[in-house]
């Protein structure tokens, strides 16, 4: 049985850099082990990896609580920010939990860890993911499942699996190559390098990257901006988007049709486009 906590207490809540506000938590959330905070914002969900005295490492039941958050978000919520208290976003697995665990009991590990960011991946609301310091093994595995990526330049990335004589669990091996290639992956793994927030903005690894201290201004900003779409739009880009880029071209067109169909027959679309053809919509603007 996990040690939960509710999340509809105030708590002491630090802006992942050690500063520290007062955060009314929202009983809307489900229950979460005490390494997850999570805070309302509008309609934008919160959720703080809180075990800065472990790097945010990634126990069996932080994993468990991610998976039930995103899982169950509270409506009205329309996008959600990841963010790490403390020097890091995570520090990775926490491997003093793979001692005495045998072979089929990792198979049956990974698979959870499979589950719990699928939650995120293809959950009901777009991600942000906001980086800083150390972005290690699975943590750098979590960071992927989101959408959108934020990097603040103390962040750095390590897939140390190989000089500790294991392998990535929590899907890095399918999510992470789209984003850098499988030679870069190669390369971390193999030798140990760690790349740098400019190192891995430059090679596509993150969206946005932002001085030390904004990232979480910049994920909010962003994650507005997002909650502001069309809801159907939004699904459609996490949902469908991935698997048509996955799909055979003839498949991808036909997919394409029938979700641009779709969304043009909702009709927040119809109100939408009426809206910008009366020059009462916004315009396209330089960011």
């Amino acid at each position: 049985m996990l040690d939960l906590l509710p999340v509809d207490i105030p708590a002491i809540q630090p802006d992942g850099h050690g500063n520290v506000t007062q955060v009314k938590m929202s009983s809307d959330f489900p229950t979460l082990p005490p390494s997850l905070r999570a805070e309302r914002r509008g309609d934008i969900a919160v959720l703080w990896l809180s075990r800065a005295e472990k790097r945010n490492a990634l126990d069996d039941p932080t994993v468990a609580g991610l998976a039930q958050f995103f899982s169950a978000l509270p409506d009205g919520i329309r996008a959600a920010v990841i963010a790490g208290e403390g020097e890091h976003f995570s520090a990775g697995l926490d491997l003093t939990e793979l001692v005495g665990r045998d072979t089929f009991a990792g198979v049956l590990h990974s698979e959870a860890w499979h589950r719990a960011f699928e939650h995120i991946e293809f959950g009901a609301v777009p991600v942000v993911a906001v980086l800083h310091g150390g972005v290690i093994g699975g943590g750098l595995e979590l960071a992927a499942a989101a959408h959108i990526r934020v990097a603040e330049r103390s962040a750095y990335y390590a897939l140390p699996e190989g000089s500790r004589g294991i392998f990535v669990g929590g899907g890095g091996s399918v999510r992470l190559p789209p984003l850098i290639g499988a030679s870069r992956m190669i390369d971390m793994m193999l030798t140990g390098r760690t790349l740098s927030a400019e190192e891995g903005q430059a090679i596509g690894l993150t969206h946005y990257l932002v001085e030390d201290g904004q990232g979480l201004s910049k994920g909010l900003e962003l994650a507005e901006r997002i909650a502001a779409n069309a809801p159907f739009t939004n699904y459609a880009v996490m949902h469908l988007l991935p698997r048509i880029a996955r799909s055979d071209p003839a498949a991808g067109f036909v997919t394409e049709a029938l979700t641009a169909a779709i969304a043009q027959g909702e009709d927040e679309a119809k109100a939408r486009l009426k809206a910008f053809l009366e020059k009462r919509g916004p315009k396209v603007a330089p960011s």
